[in-house]
């Protein structure tokens, strides 16, 4: 069991590595471009050299910005201040066409069931009217 343990070790430390890598905004990423890093990461895994290097010298270390960062570029360049549902026109507007829309597949299903309903009715009589 222990003679295993290595390689687990150096696999464990080789896939936080590269997830680390991928899931770090390119802002943060020093010394080179990021595939490159993941690349780096990938061949020289094995090794350690590759994750070593991503742990030591490829990640920026230093306190976030107070705005924070996400990895999307959409989310950087879309910030917004948060907006109650209530006060949000677009969200009323949304409510307003999805409340048209159930409106809307109600009344097909009502006019369904009394469709269903009246031909029911129909062959009763039918029914009866043969007996």
């Amino acid at each position: 069991m222990f003679r295993y343990l290595p390689f687990l070790l150096v696999l464990a430390l080789w896939i936080y590595a590269f997830i680390d890598c991928l899931n770090t905004p390119e802002e943060q990423v020093r010394g080179l471009p990021k595939v490159v890093w993941v690349i780096v990461i990938l061949l020289f895994g094995e090794v350690l050299v590759g994750p070593i290097a991503w742990l030591v010298a490829g990640k920026y270390r230093g306190p976030v910005p107070a705005g924070g960062s996400t990895p999307a570029e959409w989310h950087r360049n879309h910030r917004t201040e948060f907006v109650a549902p209530d006060d949000n026109p677009e969200f009323l507007k949304s409510l307003k066409e999805e409340n048209k829309k159930d409106e809307a597949l109600l009344k097909d299903w009502e006019a369904d069931l009394r469709r269903r309903e009246e031909e029911l009715r129909r062959r009763e009589r039918g029914e009866e009217t043969d007996s």
